[in-house]
């Protein structure tokens, strides 16, 4: 296990009533609604946000829409780099409470 999947199965323990799963066969944390704002993608991670706090992302040094399979970016996900790890633990954070609202 890379130091990088540790950290992610960190931060999936540390944030309350979050839950380990898949999407699109990565690892992610589940909110208790059902919804996932956090994945752990090749070695970097995936995190839905909006607003400033996305733009914020988004300017981080090789930070980009998530696009899994090119030519189509997911709208309000950021694909954070390892680089930038020391970051995950807050945008993950903030990621959960956003989704973790949305209705079924």
């Amino acid at each position: 296990m890379t130091k990088e999947e540790e950290l992610f199965h960190q931060i999936a323990h540390d944030i309350p009533e979050g839950k380990e799963g898949k999407m699109f066969g990565a690892l992610c944390v589940k909110s208790p609604n059902g919804k996932s704002g956090i994945m752990f993608w090749k070695e970097d991670m995936i995190f839905k946000l909006e607003g400033n706090i996305l733009e914020e992302a988004l300017k981080l040094e090789g930070a980009k829409p998530f696009d899994p399979m090119g030519g189509r970016p997911m709208k309000g996900w950021v694909q954070v780099p390892n680089k930038h790890s020391k970051k995950w633990n807050y945008y993950a954070k903030i990621s959960y409470e956003l989704v973790k609202n949305i209705k079924k």
